[in-house]
């Protein structure tokens, strides 16, 4: 019994490295400690179970009776006795916890606090699977089959966690299940005593034979496999809310898409939604302002290398009293007062609720939900915004031109600039920049020289085919194929502005839907839209929206941040340019809203027209063409095998002619010999092309059977009803026999004839499918792959086996060993 328990011992540590995995869920380790604590009390009641020698359901029984106990104790009710004994309130506390779980896998995203449904959930899961193991592993001697349970705790991560499940974990989980198998073997071995050689020599328990080692040897490749393959096949590492929208998903809170407030990918929201072919709404919104903006649901302003992220927000409670920005009200800027109600269709699910920006009153909303002032985005961490209703007052600002070129620019430590003007390292983007802003005196000017760039005219077009992302390498991809859709205009604008030293973001919501009457619209996922927030000192955030407005429904455009692909409404013979949208004509008569954008030739490469990105088709013709080449591989090996025995077999004798002097004074030829080994030769040729025959139209073959027995064969039980091919198979049977038994092989006869004989008449009997079969993948060219790649492998190992007892033999120990005592 001490052999069981140190392996119920092993299973349940194996059983807590496989739930390493988790550890890319939660933010501490507390999971961890109570996970060890009652897998910890499982192997002990295993343990103790199996010292009384108690019966597998026994195991069983006490298994579960200690998961209860240290779960009583690690998550007490407060009704336990002696802190651990439960009672019927113990049972009543875990049901709670239970059905707290699922709204809190909801609200919560990854990674998530240490929230005690949550912690309950995983740790009883873990001591479930502690139970499996140890059950398959000591009880039924089926430890292979405890991987499934181990497993299926992988599982959880995958399917919940926002990026890549890491491989670290993955690899500490495989170590513990390789572990439990080896100790398994070990023990089995055990079993049976003592090891010996067939020389009688004793063998250590741990001195593998060949075989073994090579299985060791297979196993850690196949680990290593599992890693590398997923790490190096694109697609394969994008999460499913990967942090610059790599993911597939909708990101609407959908099955897969939970998450709490900041984990939540609103950038998948647009490349999801936004190619779905399904139109449904998602909000109703009623508002009585006349032109509304864009409804907000949040904002990624956390610029990192791989692209922007939402920041985990923080704020006070939605129903209290919220900041009023007329407080703040300058000159050239207007705020007027407005209500609005909404209503969230089941469609979308995630903890935000879309809002106007700058709210200052809500109604209907309970205390679960926050507002966070800085992003001016409500979000809660215990509910979601599933068929919500509510309304809220919000100010709406509108900005002059003038009165933002008027704004300040932000001192170098003020903490907006520091923390929103933050960009990784990108010398192309950084160039640009410097090109575009050049000669420009505040930062209006330079904001709406970065957002005159996106214009058509300068090559930009709207595209829902481009590969989603926001990282410097997609914003560099974007300026040069200038073709992208919402989530690439509003990264790219935002990334070039944070360049020019002025603090910039990108918000994320619901663009204008279709207007019902009575200023209500009905949002849909069609209207999910991006744009770029960009802060004016003494202003605030000022929204722009470089995606063109002729791409997207619903779009506005304002005074400051006019359509600049609209046609111009006055062309005057002056230097003196009107902007398009109505914008302030205090901009002068040099016209700083008007750029020189027949000089912005932005990213493009080899041209001054916009670049296109490389066809794919050549890509996937090579990729068809290598696979066709693999496919008629066989085909073409089986060809060339039957061309040479071809050649060889059309000759029907080989022989040596010598010149003699002949009457007359001339010269004669006469045969002096045959060419025994060429006629050897051609009829090996000529059987083995038979049989390969054979083996292709599925004709059994006996290797043990002379050449004869297999020709008599041949003619008596397949080819009866052509004596042609009778005689012909006869034959070939004849010239092999003679080339490798007799002294003289035979001559004079024709093989090639009877080859094809007997060909015509095996393909006669067989149906289409196996002479396609036969043609295409000829079955004897895979059996020769076959047998090439066994023999093979079995040199491999038995060279590496030979490696390991010479090196064996060198053992030091061994050495020490067989020295004559002193």
């Amino acid at each position: 019994m001490t052999a069981h328990r140190n392996l119920g011992f092993v299973a349940a540590a194996a059983t807590l490295l496989a739930a390493a995995p988790l550890s890319a869920i939660f933010e501490r380790w507390t999971w961890l400690i109570q996970a060890a604590i009652v897998v910890a009390v499982v192997a002990g009641a295993a343990a103790l179970s199996r010292l009384v020698r108690a019966p597998l359901w026994g195991q069983v029984l006490a298994m579960l009776a200690g998961l209860t106990l240290a779960l009583s104790w690690v998550f007490p009710g407060g009704t336990e006795l002696l802190a651990f004994i439960p009672t019927p309130g113990t049972f009543v506390h875990f049901g709670e916890l239970l059905s707290a779980s699922m709204p809190d896998m909801r609200a919560y995203g990854v990674k998530v606090p240490d929230v005690d449904s949550l912690l309950f959930l995983t740790v009883l899961g873990v001591g479930a699977v502690a139970v499996l193991v140890d059950v398959l592993t000591v009880g039924l001697r089926r430890p292979a089959l405890a991987g499934l349970p181990m497993l299926a705790i992988y599982s959880v991560p995958v399917a919940v966690y926002t990026d890549s499940v890491p491989a670290t974990p993955f690899v500490v989980g495989a170590c513990g299940y390789l572990w439990l198998l080896v100790t398994d073997n070990v023990d089995r071995v055990r079993r049976f005593g003592r090891r010996f050689t067939g020389e009688g020599r004793d063998v250590d328990i741990w001195e593998a034979s060949p075989l073994a080692a090579a299985g060791r040897r297979l196993a850690v490749v196949g680990v290593a496999l599992a890693v590398a393959v997923p790490l190096a096949v694109p697609g394969m590492t994008g999460g499913l809310l990967n942090t610059v929208g790599n993911g597939t998903g909708d990101g609407t809170g959908r099955p897969g898409h939970g998450g709490g407030p900041g984990r939540i990918n609103l950038f998948a929201a647009l490349s999801g939604q936004l190619n779905q072919t399904q139109v449904y709404e998602m909000v109703k919104v009623s508002t009585n302002e006349p032109t509304p903006f864009y409804l907000r649901i949040g904002v990624a302003d956390e610029l990192r290398g791989d692209g922007f992220h939402e920041r985990v927000p923080t704020g006070r409670p939605a129903n209290r009293n919220l900041p009023d920005p007329t407080e703040r009200d300058g000159q050239g800027v207007e705020r007027q007062r407005y209500r609005a109600s909404v209503e969230v269709t089941k469609n979308l699910d995630m903890p935000y609720l879309p809002v106007y920006a700058e709210p200052v009153k809500t109604e209907d909303l309970s205390g679960s939900w926050l507002y966070d002032p800085n992003l001016q985005i409500f979000f809660s961490n215990r509910d979601n915004s599933r068929g919500k209703r509510y309304s809220f007052d919000y100010v709406r600002s509108t900005y002059s031109p003038s009165a933002l070129r008027l704004a300040p620019s932000l001192p170098a430590d003020d903490p907006v600039r520091r923390q929103q003007t933050n960009t990784p390292p990108a010398p192309a983007v950084e160039k640009l920049v410097g090109q575009l802003i050049k000669g420009k005196q505040n930062d209006y000017d330079k904001v709406r020289a970065i957002y005159d760039h996106f214009a058509v005219e300068n090559g930009f077009t709207y595209s829902l085919a481009t590969r989603p992302g926001t990282s410097g390498d997609d914003i560099t991809d974007f300026l040069a194929t200038k073709a992208g859709f919402c989530q690439q205009y509003a990264a790219a604008m935002a990334w070039l502005v944070r360049v020019a030293g002025i603090p910039a973001r990108v918000a994320l919501g619901f663009t204008n839907g279709s207007n019902s009457g009575g200023g209500t619209y009905v949002l849909t996922n069609k209207n999910l839209h991006a744009w770029t927030e960009v802060f004016f000192g003494g202003v605030g955030w000022v929204p722009f929206d470089p995606t063109p407005a002729a791409a997207v429904q619903g779009s506005v455009r304002s005074a400051w941040a006019p359509d600049s692909d609209a046609p111009e409404e006055v062309a005057p013979p002056t230097g003196n340019t009107n902007t398009p949208g109505g914008v302030d004509a205090s901009a002068g008569p040099n016209g700083p809203d008007r750029l020189d954008k027949d000089a912005d030739q932005g990213l493009s490469v080899g041209g001054g027209g916009p670049t296109r990105k490389s066809p794919t088709w050549p890509w996937w013709a090579a990729g068809a063409l290598a696979l066709l080449m693999l496919l008629t591989a066989p085909a073409l090996r089986r060809s060339v095998l039957r061309r040479r025995r071809r050649a060889r077999a059309t000759v029907p004798a080989a022989t040596t002619v010598a010149a003699i002097p002949g009457p007359r004074g001339g010269t004669r030829d006469i045969v002096v010999g045959v060419d025994a080994d060429r006629v050897r030769a051609d009829a090996h040729a000529a059987w083995d092309e038979l049989l390969d025959t054979l083996v292709d139209f599925q004709v059994r073959v006996d290797r043990t059977e002379t050449p004869r027995a297999t020709a008599e064969r041949l003619a008596r039980e397949t080819l009866t009803e052509d004596a042609g091919a009778a005689t012909g198979v006869r034959l070939l049977g004849r010239a092999e026999e003679r080339a490798r038994y007799a002294r003289d092989p035979l001559t004079g006869e024709e093989l090639h004839p009877a080859l094809r004989a007997v060909r015509g008449a095996l393909a006669a009997r067989v149906d289409r499918r196996t002479r396609i079969m036969a043609a295409l993948l000829p079955p004897s060219v895979l059996l020769r792959w076959r047998i090439a790649v066994a023999e093979r492998s079995a040199r491999l190992v038995a060279t590496g086996g030979e490696v390991r007892q010479r090196l064996l033999r060198w053992n030091p120990r061994r050495l020490m060993a067989g020295r004559p005592a002193r």
